[in-house]
C-alpha cells in the first residue's frame, strides 16, 4: 500500500444501533455542509446546479417583497421536525419569532409556515415523496416543490396546503409564469425572472 493511498482513505461515521438523532446532526465533527437527518441518517447532498442556486435566490428575494413583519425568510436551514429527522428545506418561512440570534442553525417544526424544496436530480425521491410526508406529518401547513421545465429551463412550482384532518398535503395548482398565492401570505412572484439570474 502506497502513502498515496492511505492518503485518500475516507472515514464515514458508524451509525449507532438506533440511528441518529438531531443532537447528533449538531455536533458529530466534519460532516459536509447541508448534511440533513432523516429517519436517524445521515444524508449529504451532492453539489448543486445553477439552476438550484437560482432557484433558490428568485424566491427568497420574491417571499421577502411582501414580507409581514411578524414572518422570516431564511434558505437552507434544518428544520427539527422531531428526535430523528432534521432536514433542510432550501427555502423556510417560518415566525419572527422563532429567532434565536446570529449563532442559530435550526427552527422548530411548529414556527415552520412554508417548507420549499428545489428538485434535483440526487433528491428526487425525497423531495417528491419522503419530506411532504414529514413536514405534513409534523404539521407545516404550506409546502412547494420546485421542478426545472424541460423545455423552457424556468422553475414550475407546485403548491400544497396541509388537510388539518387528514395531516396530508393537497395539491391546490401548478405554477409556470407566475406564482400567485395568498398563503402563507399575499405572495406575488414573476418566475421568468429566473431569466436574468
Amino acid at each position: 500500500m502506497t502513502a498515496e493511498s492511505v492518503e485518500h482513505r475516507v472515514h464515514w461515521p458508524v451509525p449507532p444501533l438506533d440511528g441518529y438523532t438531531v443532537d447528533d446532526l449538531f455536533t458529530l465533527p466534519d460532516l459536509p455542509p447541508h448534511t440533513e437527518l432523516i429517519d436517524g441518517s445521515l444524508v449529504f447532498v451532492s453539489p448543486q446546479r445553477r439552476f438550484h442556486g437560482n432557484v433558490i435566490d428568485l424566491l427568497v428575494n420574491g417571499l421577502r417583497s411582501s414580507l409581514p413583519d411578524e414572518f422570516r425568510v431564511s434558505r437552507e436551514m434544518t428544520v427539527i421536525l422531531d428526535k430523528r429527522n432534521g432536514p433542510e428545506p432550501d427555502v423556510s418561512v417560518f415566525r419572527t419569532g422563532a429567532i434565536t440570534g446570529p449563532g442559530q442553525t435550526s427552527y422548530q417544526a411548529e414556527d415552520i409556515l412554508l417548507a420549499v424544496e428545489v428538485v434535483s436530480p440526487d433528491s428526487e425521491s425525497r423531495d417528491r415523496t419522503t419530506k411532504p410526508q414529514k413536514y405534513a406529518t409534523a404539521g407545516i401547513p404550506n409546502f412547494w416543490r420546485v421542478e426545472e421545465n424541460g423545455a423552457t429551463g424556468r422553475p414550475v412550482v407546485h403548491v400544497y396546503e396541509l388537510d388539518p384532518v387528514t395531516k396530508a398535503y393537497v395539491h391546490m395548482g401548478m405554477h409556470r409564469e407566475r406564482i400567485k398565492v395568498d398563503k402563507p401570505y399575499a405572495i406575488d412572484i414573476d418566475l421568468t425572472a429566473i431569466d436574468g439570474l
